[in-house]
């Protein structure tokens, strides 16, 4: 359990370095690597005083032990070439466990202030630990800190969803075990707990107790994980050493480009692969069954394909795998339905906030159970313990439990239409899902909900479809503003008047910072004629001979944009993801319709908001009897068309709403 003392000092290292390293991921690299600095020349420190010999900082390192590095007779400019000169000599040391020179390999000090380095190599050594599970507890919290989104598409998995997905597949100390996308190691983490906590006798104080020592050493070797960063395999192999693994197979590995691994094979498989489209010209090799781009597609392909034949996965996939219905989606999801899938888990759209607020799923993979039965169980979270604002603050409401008590008896065969939870639960039939034209797996469907399909067109990135005129931007301070006709733009409309303009001619802004980006938050605007535009929004110039400027506004609407959203305490839509956000693009014809339609919808929302506001503020006793139904039936329309225009709100529609609009217009009252 971490102290308020270690996670005091966590923080204060923090705060120290991030005027040199800003990211994240460099000051949790940094910190690592003077945590386990310091442990070596610690462990060296213990082997002598109990008669032995140091076994780390001996020969050409010894002048770099940690506690040389200490001394006030030292200089910080000294101090600061002997850390830095350290770290890579360490890396080079022959004599160290391969482990040890992983962590340190390639790594540098990437700031040259003797005066910062001294305040943080002080704050490290407070650090007081007897064991390295008190270290793998400090590692655990500097983990939970690095939540931002990475270049690759990827976000921290909440430890909850972790540990949810990992006790419904019941890991045993037989299964080669293998995370694809292992980022920092949290599901091999989990699941060695899991296993442990299932072998350890009531009272023991030793986690795991019932090992046999073969069975721990088999556990060690048969959890694997493969990430594409070496920052990333830094961490996961520092995460599982800290907690007892002598040498984690943790491996630099581009699963969707590289083929030496490819037969290799699983028994439990799970993952949280990155969303995202490979970039810098990267293109993913010829053996995925489904032939596509976009990497959840090839990391769940990846997954399904590398099970053993009674193999089990699970992969928490965005709202397009089950739902979009381009053609590489839907043979892919033909493929899992047919070889693998078992479970669909629908969880509540931010789950993943404040880092993104994109809508995901679990999918739960089991070959044997697949064979058996004929249908797939379908679970709606609407509660996991957590709200859904930026905080995540804990709540009690929480399906989570129940879910997996549910999925568990699916496994176990012994789900039926008596079993009662509070969940919401269904079994579809494989049949009926197969012969639907896109083989729909959102859960939503089967609830009663009205499901939207998203677009089957091809999607291509924004940077392909405009030209962006940010460069011509130019802020005014409130001081230098002159006065005058011309609207002057920030993140969110028109925020004063000025005299002069940058641009005179239709355009399409979208907020940089200080904006909202989740669906239907309106983050896009038009604007036309002589503007202004400060630093706060982007200037998109579509090419209107392949798409028109309200159909790119609707789409910008319609979509979450936070899954391109970065930064915590500053959050920012930056040029180089705006450049990324994928577009369905059909014919300019179907974009004209499109529009057509959602203009009509907008004046049935605008009409029926003046009918409610004219009945509101009505004072005529003689419409009193009218005015309740009225007033409902401008409510429903205003309910309706918002459904209608915001296909997530649509989500959420019912027949039984539908019909009740119906009913209000055939009897609602004569004006």
């Amino acid at each position: 359990m971490l102290n308020a003392e270690t996670k005091r000092r966590l923080d204060a290292c923090r705060n120290i370095l991030v005027g040199k390293l800003p990211l994240p991921t460099d000051q949790i690299e940094l910190i690592t690597l003077a945590l386990i600095y310091k442990f070596m020349d610690d462990l060296d420190e213990e082997s002598v005083k109990l008669g032995g010999k140091r076994s780390f900082f001996v020969g050409l390192l010894e002048k770099y032990r940690w506690r040389a590095l200490l001394p006030q007779t030292v200089s910080a400019d000294e101090r600061m070439n002997l850390f830095a000169e350290g770290l890579e000599a360490i890396g080079k040391a022959e004599h160290l466990p391969a482990l040890f020179r992983d962590i340190f390999r390639n790594s540098f000090l990437k700031f040259r202030d003797g005066r910062i380095l001294t305040l943080f190599l002080n704050e490290v050594n407070g650090f007081v630990y007897s064991h390295s599970e008190e270290l793998g507890n400090a590692f655990e919290y500097l983990l939970k800190t690095m939540g931002i989104q990475a270049e690759n598409g990827q976000f921290r998995t909440p430890r909850h969803i972790i540990d949810f997905i990992v006790a419904c597949l019941d890991p045993q100390p037989s299964d080669r075990i293998l995370d694809p996308a292992c980022g920092t190691g949290g599901f091999l983490v989990s699941c060695y707990k899991h296993i442990l906590a299932k072998h350890t006798s009531p009272g023991s104080t030793i986690a795991g107790d019932k090992l046999t020592h073969d069975q721990r050493q088999k556990v060690y070797s048969n959890l694997a994980g493969y990430d594409v960063t070496d920052l990333m395999v830094k961490l996961s192999k520092v995460n599982l050493f800290l907690h007892g693994f002598p040498d984690p197979a943790i491996h630099i590995y581009d699963t969707l480009t590289n083929e030496a691994r490819w037969n290799e094979k699983a028994d439990l498989i799970l993952a949280n692969p990155p969303f995202m489209t490979p970039k810098g010209g990267v293109s993913p090799h010829t053996k995925f069954r489904v032939s596509a781009k976009k990497s959840e597609v090839l990391f769940t392909d990846y997954i399904a394909e590398h099970l053993t034949p009674d193999g089990r996965g699970g992969v928490i996939v965005p709202n397009g795998i089950v739902a979009t219905t381009q053609k590489a989606y839907v043979k892919l999801r033909k493929f899992l339905v047919e070889d693998s899938l078992v479970a669909v888990v629908s969880l509540p759209a931010g789950v993943f906030k404040p880092y993104s607020g994109v809508k995901t799923s679990i999918l739960f993979l089991d070959k044997r159970l697949a064979r058996q039965t004929k249908e797939i169980l379908f679970l709606k979270i609407t509660a996991d313990g957590f709200d859904l604002g930026d905080k995540r603050n804990p709540i009690e409401a929480n399906d989570l439990p129940e879910a997996e008590q549910v999925i568990k008896a699916w496994f176990a065969g012994k789900l039926n239409g008596l079993t009662t939870t509070p969940v919401a639960w269904k079994l579809a039939e494989k049949k009926a899902l197969l012969e639907h034209r896109a083989c729909n797996l959102q859960a939503d469907a089967l609830f009663g909900d009205t499901v939207v399909e998203v677009s089957d067109h091809d999607e291509i990135p924004l940077g392909e479809l405009c030209e962006i005129l940010d460069s011509q931007r130019r802020p005014i301070t409130k001081s230098d503003r002159k006065a005058g006709p011309i609207p002057y733009y920030g993140a969110t409309g028109i925020v004063d008047y000025v005299d002069g303009y940058l641009f005179d001619e239709p355009l399409v802004l979208v907020g940089e910072d200080g904006a909202k980006w989740g669906a239907n938050e309106e983050s896009a605007f038009a604007v036309s004629d002589k503007t202004w535009v400060n630093n706060h929004a982007h200037v998109l110039r579509p090419d209107r001979s392949r798409i028109l400027d309200a159909y790119l506004i609707a789409i910008l609407n319609r979509i979450d944009l936070m899954q391109y959203v970065t930064g915590v305490t500053v959050p920012k839509l930056n040029q180089a993801n705006l450049r990324e956000i994928l577009i369905p693009l059909p014919r300019l014809e179907e974009q004209r319709r499109i529009v057509a339609e959602i203009e009509g919808y907008q004046k049935v929302l605008d009409g029926a908001r003046q009918i409610r506001a004219g009945y509101r503020f009505s004072s005529m006793s003689r419409l009193t009897g009218n005015r309740d139904r009225s007033a409902k039936f401008a409510d429903s329309l205003i309910t309706v068309a918002r459904r209608r225009r915001n296909p997530r709100a649509a989500s959420r529609s019912s027949p039984r709403e539908m019909s009740g609009l119906a009913s209000s217009a055939a009897n609602r009252p004569s004006l």
